[in-house]
């Protein structure tokens, strides 16, 4: 393997070489930051029968792994994404390297030298295992954007917005300062909204009560039930211990709700597993304590089963060759479409207690910012219809997920630390989200590419929304100081993430989403697993197919528009030239002139709300109306002639 003196060292002639291979985009990678480069080396794609494969030049530099081919097409993996390096036993064709992704992505290389591939694969491991966020792409990323447009990118979503969307503060909700110094705990936010009946000495209470300091707070308000949902961690209630101020706390948020003064208590823990904490001095809520509430476990896994279960469907999704009944039963033993189902399970018992009951809910899991942030936000996703536009979607992840604590660094193994640690939580409610899609249709603004872009950037580290644990560690770093925030980026690109079959009349206001959730309605999600496995897709995407015939439809539509206007300014000519015609004395007027066709109103050519079917790939200008162009477009005036007393205009 070249090193960079290597590389800097090479004869002209090769370096010319190199630099013809090389595209232009890729030229700065070459000149700058590139750590060394192998040749020949060849990329297999892992699902195809007859065992292709491209060859290619390998490039690792400063943040990405490059690999271009003899067509000149990129690969670009960055470090930050890597997960795993493994390399295989010498073969007669070369030293296998097979890279996983945390996005899914599973290269395999394999490269002529084995001391090459030893180079690469020693690199990859130190590059791809960062000790300190500062290491991290988005501290180096530079989009070649001025202050103002970093400070506004930041700026782009207000938490303190959206509350006053929902009407909080009201009489029963007020903003609270006594976290203004994450004082009383340091994974939640500055800002957070409480009853109004609950007192400074009640929240400080309430949160000694509870792992971690997380105090019941308010999540999101249902104007029109006037219910909400609010969220919390697990209480330190062991087998019999009780705390007053967390009782007021509970009691508080049910008199907060005109509407009903019973609240649900959802501990999203399987019962046995909240049991087991009682006898670390945890546990959960004693209905005997708190008035008007009722309790009831749901039973989502908790980090380590949901871990286990994504290697297991992995494992399946990437075996070649599976007949479908070994893929469906490998697919049902991983439990990992189980695992959605009792998310979204839960979510629904959520919304049905707020739309139906009207009662507000408390939600919980151990520590408040696993499983809690996925039955909040889903919940609020199903009850709001905002929150499926693509502004409001952002609006969610920052209110649920960022704001409140989700510990993204520890969960996406953002930097070298306990393996334990890390679990497809996030992931988890993105496929939940893509699920609810399937079934409505109609009822997102947003396309499954939006859902695997930000599944993309979670990890990449390449903004800095998502890095951390929470919000008191991201003003520590400086982060909107000192990186960019990913959002402006996606709303650039929106063009990009809409549905088309989108349709906010067809879910008016905050009409919620009943979704279907027996088991059939879960399936495998393809493009998450494989989207990078090109061989397995489809020659044709559907939603691709909708998007180009409704661009088609509007430049057709357009060049309608001019024609039209065309016909009217000839009609206009022509109309002007008769009239002159008539005023001369030399021809006797008829008695009764006709309109003649040619001066009728005209028609649309075509229909504007009838689809126009075109073929995939085909010109976006129709090649029928090439000649009306054509014609139009002359410059000479129209003939008029005057026979037999009627006027006649030829084109």
């Amino acid at each position: 393997m070249k090193t960079e003196e290597e590389t800097t060292l090479t004869q002209n002639e090769d370096h010319q070489k190199a630099q013809l291979r090389m595209p232009k985009s890729s030229l700065w990678a070459m000149d700058k930051c590139i750590l060394g480069n192998v040749e020949q080396v060849k990329l297999l794609d892992r699902f195809s029968t007859s065992n292709k494969s491209l060859t290619g030049t390998l490039y690792l530099t400063a943040t990405h792994l490059l690999f271009i081919d003899s067509s000149q097409r990129e690969t670009w993996i960055l470090h930050h994404h890597i997960a795993a390096v493994e390399k295989l036993p010498l073969t007669t064709s070369g030293c296998p390297l097979v890279i996983q992704c945390k996005n899914f992505r599973i290269v395999h290389f394999v490269v002529p030298r084995e001391r090459d591939c030893h180079d690469i694969y020693n690199s990859l491991l130190q590059l791809s295992r960062t000790a300190k966020y500062e290491e991290l792409y988005a501290f180096s990323y530079n989009p070649k954007q001025n202050e103002s447009e970093q400070v506004k990118g930041w700026q782009l979503i207000d938490l303190a917005e959206e509350y006053k969307r929902m009407g909080v503060p009201n009489a029963n909700w007020q903003l609270s300062d006594a976290n203004r110094d994450y004082k009383i705990c340091e994974t939640y936010p500055r800002e957070l909204y409480v009853p109004r009946t609950a007192s400074k000495p009640i929240i400080v209470g309430s949160s000694k009560f509870r792992s971690k300091g997380r105090f019941p707070v308010l999540s999101y308000y249902h104007k029109n039930k006037e219910a909400a949902i609010c969220r919390c961690s697990q209480p330190l209630s062991g087998f019999s211990a009780r705390c007053l101020e967390d009782e007021h706390m509970l009691q508080a948020i049910s008199k907060a709700n005109p509407s009903n003064r019973y609240m649900y208590v959802m501990d999203t823990r399987p019962k046995l597993n909240a049991m087991a904490n009682r006898a670390a001095g945890k546990g959960y809520e004693n209905e005997d304590n708190y008035s008007n509430i009722r309790f009831q476990f749901v039973g989502i896994e908790n980090i380590h089963v949901m871990r286990s279960s994504l290697q297991k469907l992995l494992e399946v999704s990437g075996t070649k060759g599976l007949s479908v009944n070994d893929f469906l039963s490998g697919l049902e033993n991983s439990g990992w479409l189980r695992h959605i189902k009792a998310v979204l399970d839960a979510a629904v018992f959520l919304v049905k207690a707020i739309a139906v009951e009207s009662a507000s809910v408390l939600v919980h899991c151990s520590d408040g910012w696993d499983r809690t942030s996925q039955v909040c936000s889903l919940g609020a996703l199903l009850l709001d219809s905002y929150y499926r536009t693509i502004k409001g979607f952002m609006v969610l992840i920052e209110k649920d997920w960022i704001s409140f604590g989700h510990k993204f660094s520890d969960r996406c193994g953002q930097l070298d630390g306990d393996p334990k640690e890390i679990s497809p939580v996030f992931t988890q409610f993105l496929e939940c989200v893509w699920n609810l899609t399937e079934q409505f249709p109609q009822a997102f603004e947003y396309n499954e590419a939006f859902l695997l872009q930000i599944h993309e950037h979670v990890h990449s580290c390449q903004f800095g929304n998502f890095l951390g644990n929470c919000q008191k560690e991201r003003e520590e770093l400086k982060l909107k100081e000192k990186t960019y925030s990913l959002w402006p980026f996606l709303l650039e690109e929106q063009k990009k993430y809409q549905n088309p079959l989108y349709n906010p009349d067809f879910f008016p206001g905050l009409t919620l989403l009943e979704p279907n959730t027996v088991s059939f309605n879960f399936k495998f999600w393809r493009n998450m697993y494989h989207q990078f496995d090109r061989s397995m897709h489809p020659r044709q995407s559907v939603f691709n197919l909708i998007m180009n015939m409704s661009e088609q439809n509007k430049q057709l539509e357009e060049e309608i528009k001019e024609l039209e206007a065309k016909i009217k300014r000839r009609n206009g000519q022509s109309a002007a030239v008769l009239v002159k015609e008539h005023q001369q004395p030399a021809h006797p007027a008829p008695t009764a002139l006709k309109t003649p066709p040619c001066f009728k109103k005209e028609q649309p050519l075509i229909p504007m709300n009838d689809a126009v079917r075109t073929i995939e790939g085909s010109n976006t200008a129709d090649n029928r109306y090439s000649e009306f162009v054509e014609e139009f477009s002359k410059s000479e005036p129209a003939v008029v002639s005057l026979e037999y007393g009627v006027a006649r205009m030829t084109c």
